[in-house]
């Protein structure tokens, strides 16, 4: 039971740093998503545009806390953890 929101937690961190992307993409540089995506890909800035859209996790976690969801909000940073590795990867 503690580890299905733990997880929760991670895979809501993983989607909000998705939509923050998109959003990003979308509306502040002005380019469909998935030539976006591929631009920002092929100029090596792929990394620094999932950081931005991770920057709704912050509001995740704290709406999480505010609804007294402990284990999500911990999962939330277990999955910037994860994106951490991933963008150092990238």
């Amino acid at each position: 039971m503690k580890y299905r929101d733990l997880i929760i937690g991670m895979l809501l961190a993983v989607l909000a740093s998705l939509l923050g992307s998109f959003i990003f993409i979308k509306f502040v540089a002005g380019l469909d998503f998935v030539s976006g995506f591929m631009f920002y890909k092929s100029h090596g800035l792929l990394g620094k545009i999932i950081t931005l859209g991770a920057a709704v996790n912050l509001a995740l976690f704290f709406v999480l806390l505010k609804m007294n969801k402990e284990l999500m909000a911990r999962g939330v940073v277990l999955g910037m953890f994860v994106l951490t590795i991933i963008t150092l990867v990238i």
